[in-house]
């Protein structure tokens, strides 16, 4: 049952993070989206040996939690989550790229070997700063904003509820794991043979849930038509950070 909350509060540990005062946290949060969004598609856009031109791009990383004071700790465990479903894409350029590289002393690097750690770190960069962005940006925010560009409301409506039900059906599995163990103390998760009708119970358990808090947050005006968007204009601070933020990834992808 302790792991199973742990888990649940480190889903939303960046989130509570986001309600600092700090610079970064003060500034527009259309600013900070735009400029996360060039610097993904400028990592994106580097070709598959261009390792050692993205040193630059881990300035903005380094930068950003130095003034948020987010925990570099924290990023860079989340950031290492992703990384098993890169390798999977990187280790096929290792067999199969075999051409010379460079070759120090006895040790032969090949043009697969390059493009293996450029797929990880390109990989690495985009999820940092996407956490980044979520450690220092409030949720409504950012849905709010999405709003404000237009973005299809039913796109934006997924979005929330997925982010907000995740919490719903970890709750659900906790209580239904903790009778079990109390039912069964002999064995810590459920048998394979009760795992059909635990995961069927959860997903029944975990929609009428669901849409009991979905009838609670229309009660209270969500959904309802007119939604108060966030047309606060951009400060000076938010024009320069976003006009640095944007540039600066495209020079160095660029020189």
């Amino acid at each position: 049952m302790a792991d199973m909350r742990s888990k649940l509060s480190e889903i939303y540990s960046l989130e509570q993070l986001s309600r600092q005062n700090t610079v970064i946290h003060r500034l527009h949060p259309l600013a900070k989206m735009m400029t996360t969004l060039v610097y993904i598609i400028c990592v994106a856009a580097h070709g598959r040996y261009d390792l050692f031109s993205m040193a630059p791009f881990l300035f903005y990383p380094i930068i950003m939690m130095a003034l948020s004071d987010v925990p570099f700790l924290m990023i860079g465990k989340r950031t290492l989550i992703a990384l098993p479903f890169t390798l999977f894409a990187g280790i096929s350029n290792l067999i199969l790229d075999r051409q010379l590289f460079m070759r120090v002393g006895e040790v032969v690097i090949t043009t697969g070997v390059l493009s293996f750690f450029t797929i990880l770190l390109r990989t690495c960069l985009s999820v940092a700063a996407i956490l980044i962005l979520v450690a220092v940006t409030p949720f409504s925010q950012m849905s709010c904003q999405l709003r404000r560009m237009h973005v299809p409301v039913i796109f934006v409506n997924l979005v929330e509820m997925i982010y907000r039900y995740i919490g719903v059906l970890l709750e659900e599995a906790d209580t239904m794991l903790t009778a079990y163990r109390l039912r069964n103390p002999y064995v810590k998760w459920p048998l394979l043979k009760d795992m059909g009708s635990f995961t069927g119970q959860l997903f029944l358990r975990s929609y009428d849930r669901a849409e009991r808090v979905y009838q609670a947050m229309k009660c209270r005006g969500y959904g309802m038509g007119d939604i108060k968007l966030d047309k606060r204009p951009f400060s000076l601070a938010d024009w320069i950070f976003l006009l640095v933020g944007c540039i600066s990834p495209v020079a160095f992808l660029l020189i």
